[in-house]
């Protein structure tokens, strides 16, 4: 069969019974089905098929031979089955004369210009998407400018973080010495931040960065 100039990609859906096919946008894939064409020979053989399993015998063997004809002259239909498909397809996709490939007109065809939207794009749909970029650009900027933590008091975080007790961690009183939960003695416990500045103390007496006791 000759090359065909259409789509780059379809889906072959016959069967002995009849044509169709299935044609791919070669932009975004979207499919195109040509209209359904019944096989005369396929009908035919699966009509003496049925009838052989009635009656036996000779009929039966009719409906193998034309089945065996079927698939024997079966290439040249389907190649003319295939042409048909074609020409219908060629009705619904464009085919650009930029890059020459053949679009669906819902997606991807601009039909102001006559062109595919990959070789001249849409003026509102770009502007629209480039708008949503700048948008989106223009939030994450500004979160980076934003301090969310300039009125979090660290200090406070890890002193809190000093006043649980080892063994139970319950919430330890100000300066105490044992645990009010289960006694267990805490005034010793190594404290693993600053409670001045914050700074982590690795098991320092007094803080590296400013002196402060542990």
């Amino acid at each position: 069969m000759p090359m065909i100039a259409f789509v780059a990609n379809y889906d072959d859906l016959s069967t002995d019974k009849g044509y169709q096919f299935k044609f791919h946008c070669d932009k975004c894939g979207n499919g195109f089905l040509s209209a359904y064409e019944a096989n005369k020979l396929g009908t035919a053989a699966g009509l003496l098929e049925a009838a052989g399993s009635i009656f036996g015998g000779f009929l039966s063997k009719a409906g193998e031979t034309a089945f065996e004809v079927q698939r024997a002259i079966g290439g040249p239909a389907h190649d003319a089955a295939l042409n048909k498909a074609v020409e219908e397809g060629k009705q619904h996709f464009h085919q650009c004369k930029r890059c020459a490939q053949w679009v669906c007109p819902e997606v991807c065809w601009n039909t102001e210009v006559g062109l595919c939207h990959a070789c001249a794009p849409d003026a509102q749909t770009e502007m629209a998407a480039q708008q949503a970029l700048a948008t989106s650009e223009q939030i994450a900027s500004k979160t980076h400018e934003e301090n969310y933590v300039g009125k979090m008091d660290f200090k406070t975080v890890h002193s809190v973080a000093t006043t649980a007790c080892p063994k139970c961690h319950a919430e330890l009183a100000e300066g105490a010495k044992f645990c009010g939960e289960c006694g267990t003695p805490v005034a010793a416990a190594a404290k693993p931040f600053c409670v001045s500045c914050g700074t982590a103390l690795h098991g320092a007496k007094f803080c590296p960065q400013c002196g402060t006791a542990a």
